[in-house]
């Protein structure tokens, strides 16, 4: 038997403020659309904002559905968005901001596993990293330089 250790780093900024301004507009886009989430069940909202190599940004905000599961995330509706618009672009920079109107969300809020291995799909398609910056409410922001930081052990086309 061996053991595989498996490290990540992440950056983590102090607040948005710290963020470069192309970065930081992409968060306040994030926000934003967060705001526009529908989320009658959980109360819980999420957008993102998603850079892509051709200049243009996509927006998302999670969709919720009585008939659970039948809802998605902000990511993965952004994502398909981009993927359905530009199918040819790269994703470079992709922004998450969530909150809760129960409490207030001041820890970065990763994507959930649905959301990660969508992620994971789009960096294998186009064979480049997608940096990705998130956090809650307020407060901390953190930045993965790929998903293979929030998921080391990718499930892709070659597992197949």
């Amino acid at each position: 038997m061996k053991k595989l250790e498996i490290k990540t780093t992440f950056e983590v900024f102090n607040s948005i403020d710290e963020l470069t301004s192309e970065v930081k507009s992409l968060m306040n886009q994030a926000i934003e659309i967060r705001k526009k989430a529908y989320a009658p069940y959980s109360k819980f909202r999420v957008g993102a904002a998603i850079l892509l190599d051709n200049g243009k940004i996509v927006l998302g905000s999670n969709q919720e559905n009585a008939a659970y599961p039948s809802g998605l995330c902000a990511e993965r509706v952004a994502i398909f968005q981009a993927g359905a618009i530009y199918p040819d672009a790269k994703i470079i920079k992709l922004a998450i901001s969530a909150a809760s109107d129960n409490n207030p969300t001041v820890s970065p809020i990763p994507p959930c596993g649905s959301c990660r291995q969508s992620i994971a799909e789009y960096e294998f398609k186009q064979n480049t990293p997608i940096e990705i910056f998130f956090m809650g409410e307020s407060g901390e922001v953190y930045k993965s330089d790929s998903i293979n930081n929030l998921l080391p052990l990718t499930f892709d086309k070659t597992s197949l």
